[in-house]
């Protein structure tokens, strides 16, 4: 709902949800970080709590109007005062829930105020960032026309990137990005209808921690090998993630993973389980 702008119904699902018994502690905690930021943020009428009563969403042209009003909301908010943008700012550096850091920086690609840019650069050069907040960074100095290189702390190494040249989708990474999760997708699909889905989730999260990195570097090596390799990789990753184990020997049959390719294979998949990592937790801030 969030990344097609329906804030209006993410409001009214996140009240219900925090009606509902049973869930743990932490869920409701989110729920409720999150709904203050939505209200706060777009504030304004939604169809409320009692929308998800009954069978479906109450839908209507009130309600359309709505969301059309917080699309624009969101490209030209109403106020833009200092008091606003140092709002936005601080909710990005401080706020101790992640997804609400995301959506500050969604807000910060619109602001118009001259502190904006070297803000968001100083905090993402001088704090100790999740690679994935990183990467939401940087696509946010892209969308607001930055250039140059910034030196960053990456998966423990230092790398220097173009901000100009950050992916703002799949299609902007390496044509071999996309071979090797149609190849996972290919496999998997006779497996299990989901894991096509959570295979592509899981390469869009891992290619995110990656960026330029050495590994990612290795990764954009586009040859059959390499595909084989982060295909087999990433096959492994996603069966540890769902299921908790992996056949090692058949994902190797499976990908064509020969003794002469086992060591870059063993290398890849110990790049993807390193960088699936940070995605098993909700707090990206830890360390």
């Amino acid at each position: 709902m969030l990344e097609s702008e329906r804030y209006g119904e993410a409001k009214s699902l996140l009240r219900f949800l925090m009606q509902c018994q049973g869930e743990d502690k932490r869920h409701y905690e989110e729920w409720s970080n999150l709904l203050s930021w939505l209200e706060m943020a777009f504030p304004g009428p939604d169809s409320g709590y009692g929308a998800l009563q009954g069978d479906a969403w109450q839908e209507g042209e009130a309600e359309e109007e709505t969301e059309d009003s917080f699309r624009r909301q969101t490209i030209t908010p109403v106020q833009q005062d200092k008091a606003y943008v140092e709002q936005v700012l601080y909710i990005m550096q401080h706020h101790p829930v992640v997804d609400q850091q995301i959506l500050a920086l969604e807000r910060a690609v619109h602001l118009e105020h001259p502190d904006v840019d070297e803000t968001i650069i100083n905090w993402l050069t001088k704090q100790e960032l999740h690679p994935a907040l990183q990467f939401k960074a940087l696509q946010c100095l892209r969308r607001r026309g930055v250039t140059g290189r910034v030196m960053l702390e990456r998966l423990g190494e230092t790398v220097e990137v173009e901000i100009e040249r950050t992916p703002l989708s799949m299609e902007d990474f390496p044509d071999v990005a996309a071979r090797i999760v149609e190849r996972v997708e290919s496999v998997t699909e006779v497996m299990d209808s989901t894991m096509p889905h959570f295979a592509r989730e899981l390469w869009k999260e891992t290619l995110q921690c990656l960026y330029g990195t050495s590994a990612y570097e290795r990764m954009a090596a586009d040859d059959d090998e390499t595909v084989d390799c982060y295909a087999g990789a990433l096959h492994q990753t996603l069966e540890l993630s769902l299921y908790g184990r992996s056949e090692d020997d058949q994902v190797r049959d499976t990908y064509g993973i020969t003794d002469t390719l086992r060591f870059r294979y063993e290398q890849a998949c110990r790049t993807l389980r390193h960088a699936s990592h940070f995605h098993r937790g909700r707090d990206w801030n830890e360390p």
